[in-house]
């Protein structure tokens, strides 16, 4: 699923789609995720001073596969380094390049039809699989005689009921109470009779509130303005309001299903032809801050600095405002793949698997094909160890038995700029075998759709960020593999002595980062450049 849904107190709540601690109210240096520790003060990726170790050096375009929400193709800092079917002539509608796919002029929509209609919202992987398994199950008894296979599934269908039960109430109680505080901050913009841009502090504290859900509305905006503006305080809440409503209308409802738009046939996982050219889809806010992150235009005096200098940006849709579908990632895959794609970046993931083998079988052929992935942690502050976050590094048979590794995967967790306990982002999962690096995921500013800039928060923002330093290195040492690529980036963290604080089993604990990851650092770009240079002398 995408976006980054992280803990605060607003409203006295327990999930919210906000980061309130301290860690995203610390002010940071502009571009801070490319900056240096030594030189800039900041946990940054060293990307600024790296380039200078390639001064003078040939590079050539690498092809990234940003497989998300959507891009925003035309936006001001991506437009030029959008990939561009070479083969494709546009909105003919003929394949001309003869892939199965029409008009594939920068990359493919799985989420839509021939018609030009996108799926914009989907149900998380749990409620489609309560869906599923709901008819056969619902009246099953301890004393119900089952097979193996059978007492398998119904175990597991227990514990998918439990955990859908526990977000449908969070989803309708978050639902209920962002939507009551939002009406009533309306009742007082239209008292104040200014915009929610123009509204400041002064004007709160001057506000008489003529009922008790007032008086209530009013606290909590006093405690959110002295940390923030109105104006951001209101965006939050309009963001809050519409999570919770998508949770219980979309995510959550057993009885929306919106799969019928696209138009395939769902259950044939080897069905690859399907969708259309609508890269940016109804809602490319994820996708168009990850492509940024990656290779925002640099030094053109607009917008940010991406990491990488010499990218092409190729948009792959295949995830809604829901869990992405595994037939999509398979697909998405294979695509990117067979188009030139060396590095994919797969922002996603979720908490169940419908058709794990299907996208086993696309990671392996990224793999044959020396193509690099590079995938988030998840935002749930979990062990992956423990709780399992799809898609994953590790094959496994139809027992969930692991019987191999992608030798291609790269999986990463989220720091922020601090340099004391809180260097690891509070919401970011974490893993002693499953999770291979750390980068910078908090308070990440980067483009947006409308040629717009934002900052946000997640391992969603962490993953582009070494997906851009891969790229960086295959475009300057294209002899490099991806299995080596990989190993530099591995080899090259900056490990930090200092111990971090994760939650586990509901506490609070310090622990090193090597005691929560497999190589217990932070990824380094000028250390990846030095140790880049002495591969190539050495397989010379």
């Amino acid at each position: 699923m995408i976006g980054t849904w992280k803990l605060c107190a607003l409203v006295g709540l327990s999930i919210v789609p906000f980061l309130g601690n301290a860690q995203s109210k610390t002010a940071n240096p502009e571009n801070w995720y490319n900056l240096d520790y030594q030189a800039d003060g900041v946990r940054g990726i060293s990307t600024e001073t790296a380039y200078p170790l390639l001064a003078g050096k040939k590079s050539t375009p690498v092809i990234v596969g940003v497989l998300d929400g959507g891009v925003d193709y035309n936006h001001e800092d991506l437009k030029d380094i959008m990939w561009t079917n070479p083969k494709e002539i546009a909105n003919n509608g003929k394949d001309d390049d003869n892939n199965g796919y029409i008009d594939d002029v920068h990359g493919w929509n799985f989420l839509g039809n021939a018609r030009g209609e996108n799926v914009q919202y989907d149900n998380l992987e749990v409620t489609r699989l309560i869906r599923i398994y709901e008819p056969k199950y619902i009246s099953v008894l301890p004393s119900t005689p089952l097979s193996e296979s059978e007492r398998r599934e119904f175990v597991a269908y227990q514990k998918m009921i439990s955990d859908y039960t526990n977000k449908l109430d969070q989803a309708n109680f978050g639902n209920l109470n962002y939507g009551r505080l939002k009406e009533e901050v309306d009742i007082m913009v239209k008292k104040i009779g200014k915009e929610p841009k123009d509204i400041t502090k002064a004007d709160i504290d001057n506000y008489t509130p003529n009922s008790d859900r007032q008086k209530m509305a009013i606290r909590m905006t006093k405690r959110e303005l002295g940390e923030t503006t109105f104006e951001k305080f209101y965006k939050d809440l309009e963001e809050g309001v519409k999570y919770f409503s998508a949770q219980a209308e979309y995510h959550l409802n057993k009885n929306y299903d919106s799969r019928s738009i696209v138009g395939d046939n769902y259950d044939d996982a080897s069905e690859r032809h399907y969708g259309n050219p609508d890269v940016k889809g109804p809602d490319a806010d994820h996708g168009t801050h990850v492509a940024g992150i990656i290779g925002a235009k640099r030094e053109n005096g607009v917008g940010i600095n991406g990491v990488a200098d010499n990218v092409r940006i190729m948009a792959v849709r295949l995830v809604p405002d829901g869990d992405e579908r595994d037939k999509d990632v398979a697909n998405g895959i294979r695509y990117a793949v067979d188009n030139g794609a060396k590095v994919i970046n797969m922002s996603f993931g979720k908490g169940y698997v419908y058709n794990k083998q299907t996208v086993d079988e696309a990671i392996k052929y990224a793999e044959e094909k020396d193509v690099l992935l590079v995938h988030a942690a998840g935002n749930d502050s979990k062990d992956n160890d423990v709780v399992k976050n799809y898609p994953m590094k590790y094959y496994t048979d139809s027992l969930e038995a692991i019987v191999g590794e992608a030798s291609n995967w790269i999986t990463v967790g989220a720091t922020s700029s601090g340099l004391d306990d809180n260097l690891l982002a509070s919401f970011s999962n974490y893993g002693y075998k499953s999770v291979d690096v750390f980068a910078p995921g908090v308070k990440i500013n980067s483009t947006m759709p409308g040629s717009t800039y934002k900052e946000q928060d997640g391992t969603s923002m962490a993953a582009p960020v070494v997906s851009g330093l891969a790229a960086m290195i295959r475009s300057y040492y294209p002899a490099l593999s991806a299995k080596e690529v990989k190993a530099i980036i591995l080899k090259s963290v900056t490990k930090v002595d200092e111990k971090v604080k994760i939650k586990e089993d509901g506490n609070t604990k310090k622990v090193y980062l090597d005691e929560i990851s497999v190589t217990g650092g932070i990824v380094n770009a000028k250390q990846a450049i030095e140790e880049a240079e002495r591969y190539i002398q050495i397989k010379k």
